[in-house]
């Protein structure tokens, strides 16, 4: 595994093969996607870390879904990718199906886990609390309501190790990035899904209260074609709640796309 910073991203690339992109949501980083890197052989796998997320600075402008989107296909074509496999979590999957449905020819599949379609009027206002609470509070408020909201039980009684990841990802942002990060997913709109050829495979969690199945499923009506996954007794972080399940899925989906 290499780190590397293509234009202002930061990435980490591993293996050879078939190009497969993913792409972390709020609060997250690359490492959203480590559980799934043992799953990953005979793939060249690019884990970015967004603009003000992690180890990747802001933009120069207030961050916006359309600019994120756009920092994604940048590091893309500079790590000299002309098709992949792209994959998302939350925020990370919105910014995946508008490349799809905007640059069909870039996408070879769309793996979507805990995917986001548009954001609520309530949600919206939600997001623009916690982009307060971030400046004013910090990250340690942010992290332990995210970690009661979003976890499942399960996970939050028998898994100390997702928990912990789970914290250690929201505490590795920089505040700024982090409320701006919530801003633009306020303002966030869907993606065409009438635009969306590739072959898609989405999954969450029963007890996603950000993705909970019904969006899940709606999000599958939209998408021709896609296949939806539900997982039993997960909360919103699936690859890390239910990361060998995860990996099985993802895993058949990629070699069979």
């Amino acid at each position: 595994m290499t780190t590397v910073s293509l234009g202002r991203l930061v990435a980490e690339v591993s293996g050879e093969g078939p190009a497969v992109v993913m792409v972390h949501g709020l609060g997250g980083t690359s490492n959203v996607f480590q559980p799934q890197m043992d799953a990953m052989s005979g793939f060249r796998v690019l884990r970015l870390d967004l603009p003000g997320s992690a180890r990747s600075p802001k933009l120069f402008e207030p961050l916006t879904l359309a600019g994120l989107t756009q920092a994604v296909v940048s590091t893309v074509k500079l790590a000299g990718v002309e098709r992949a496999h792209f994959v998302g979590h939350s925020l990370g999957g919105l910014i995946c199906q508008h490349v799809a449905a905007n640059l069909p020819d870039l996408v070879q599949s769309l793996s979507l886990f805990g995917a986001v379609v548009e954001p609520t009027d309530k949600a919206r206002e939600g997001l623009r609390a916690r982009a307060r609470v971030a400046r004013e509070q910090g990250l340690d408020a942010v992290a332990e309501a995210t970690i009661a909201a979003t976890l499942s039980g399960l996970t939050r009684s028998s898994s100390p190790l997702a928990v912990a990841l789970v914290r250690e990802l929201i505490m590795r942002q920089d505040p700024e990035g982090y409320a701006q990060g919530c801003e633009a997913l306020a303002k966030a709109d869907a993606a065409d899904h009438r635009l969306i050829g590739a072959r898609t495979l989405i999954v969450t969690g029963d007890e996603d209260p950000i993705a909970p199945p019904s969006v899940a499923r709606a999000l599958g009506e939209r998408i021709k074609g896609a296949s939806v996954v539900v997982l039993d007794r997960c909360g919103h972080w699936a690859t890390i709640e239910k990361p060998l399940e995860c990996n099985r899925r993802l895993a058949d989906f990629l070699r069979a796309a």
